[in-house]
């Protein structure tokens, strides 16, 4: 599957266009961790665009580890040819579904998620609505403050740079370094 056919699916599945512009952040950080670990661009890219792609049409709020996101989206990737280890890499996104993180492309997709999400809660909040001053220390206060952008789970961020093996402020500045070129296509900065 190439991204041309990736986002056509993820465009028929998800008519939301903050989930969408989730996958569009999270794809751009996955292109991003497979350039600085010599990995495949295009295919990480493809994952971090369509791990949610089935979240919308498809919502797990009771975590079943084999109905709902994530895996109703991943049966329909393997009817379509999707290799397994793609397909692992999105089931272990979901803590819940029990699929173990055991390649670098499953511990990367976990571990820039949530954080993707969080970043452009903390960029939207800001006077710039841009990620171009946002700063590791602001980040991490905000992460404190549990009263902020709540549907973002705080042990996730915390344990996703833990199982990279990546200290968590050069982790944050990764993904801010990573998203800052595509931040108006995420709905930030002076579009």
């Amino acid at each position: 599957m190439n991204r041309e056919e990736a986002l056509a699916l993820m465009h028929e599945f998800t008519q939301s266009e903050a989930l969408r512009k989730h996958m569009y952040a999270v794809e751009a950080a996955m292109r991003a961790y497979a350039r600085k670990f010599g990995e495949d661009e295009e295919t990480w890219g493809i994952v971090g665009l369509l791990h949610d792609f089935d979240y919308e049409r498809f919502p797990n709020p009771d975590h079943s580890p084999t109905e709902g996101h994530p895996s109703y989206g991943v049966r329909l990737l393997r009817e379509r040819g999707f290799p397994e280890e793609l397909c692992r890499a999105i089931l272990g996104h979901a803590s819940y579904t029990g699929v173990p993180r055991d390649t670098l492309l499953a511990k990367t997709l976990f571990a820039v998620d949530e954080l993707c999400g969080f970043l452009v809660a903390c960029a939207l909040v800001r006077p710039s609505k841009s990620l171009a001053d946002l700063e590791v220390r602001s980040v991490k206060k905000k992460l404190k403050d549990k009263a902020f952008a709540r549907g973002v789970n705080r042990d996730e961020v915390y344990r996703g740079a833990e199982e990279l093996g990546i200290p968590l402020d050069e982790h944050i500045q990764f993904v801010i370094e990573a998203l800052r070129p595509v931040e108006s296509s995420l709905g930030l900065g002076n579009p």
